[in-house]
């Protein structure tokens, strides 16, 4: 009888609400679009891969130019004083292309070039141009008279000397034990700088002497050819130099 009677009440109650299954799940609403923001994405996207190719584009279009290795000075050719570097390729600019270095040896510097200048085109002329108030004196050395290791671009005094038993015009000039005297005045010109030095000559080989022009001070020029047509020149190297 509890059985039953139990049995009677339980099958009074209602059940409980089955719950939906997955496939009867509510439909969520449709996310809202936004074409603007999609488009601004995909154009910064497009900007930065166009600003990354113009990136590699200019790091690849390079040129090879001339750049020197020491000081050159006004009227002088760079020689073999010059090294290759690349750079970045701008019309705007007039490099010297290492192609070029063959035409620009036989040009001269218009003013000083100093060390690790990438040159340009204006800075050469096909002549040597002297820079205001100096004048280049040429020179016919004998052997003794000059430092063994002049060149180019060095500084130097020149003075007076005449060999011992010649005649000369200068009253001051003590005979020394070398043969030679110098000038009681002092130095002709100081701190001249070696123009060019003729070391190709076959008499510098052959006898010893040596061809070479200094840039002096106009004023210094006309004592400095006189004492130089006597064959009474000695040049010397500036301490320091």
């Amino acid at each position: 009888m509890k059985i039953q009677e139990r049995t009677g009440a339980g099958a009074g109650r209602s059940a409980a609400p089955a719950q939906p299954s997955v496939g009867d799940r509510l439909p969520t609403p449709p996310r809202e679009r936004k074409p603007a923001l999609a488009a601004l994405a995909v154009l910064l996207i497009l900007v930065g891969a166009l600003g990354a190719t113009m990136l590699v584009l200019q790091a690849g279009d390079r040129i090879e130019v001339v750049k020197v290795t020491k000081e050159i000075q006004a009227g002088e050719s760079v020689g073999d004083n010059v090294t290759s570097v690349m750079v970045a390729a701008d019309d705007s600019v007039n490099y010297i292309k290492w192609e070029q270095l063959s035409t620009l040896k036989t040009l001269k510097a218009r003013t000083t070039i100093y060390k690790d200048t990438v040159v340009m085109g204006q800075m050469f002329a096909k002549t040597a141009s002297l820079p205001a108030g100096k004048a280049s004196v040429g020179l016919a050395l004998k052997e003794g008279t000059y430092p063994a290791d002049i060149k180019a671009g060095d500084v130097v005094s020149a003075y007076r000397v005449s060999t011992t038993g010649s005649s000369s015009n200068n009253s001051d000039s003590n005979t020394g034990s070398g043969g030679t005297s110098t000038s009681g005045s002092g130095a002709i010109v100081e701190n001249a700088r070696v123009n060019s030095v003729n070391e190709d000559d076959d008499a510098t080989v052959s006898t010893g002497n040596l061809s070479l022009t200094l840039l002096v001070d106009e004023a210094d020029a006309a004592a400095l050819a006189s004492a130089a047509a006597a064959n009474q020149v000695a040049i010397v190297h500036v301490p320091g130099n």
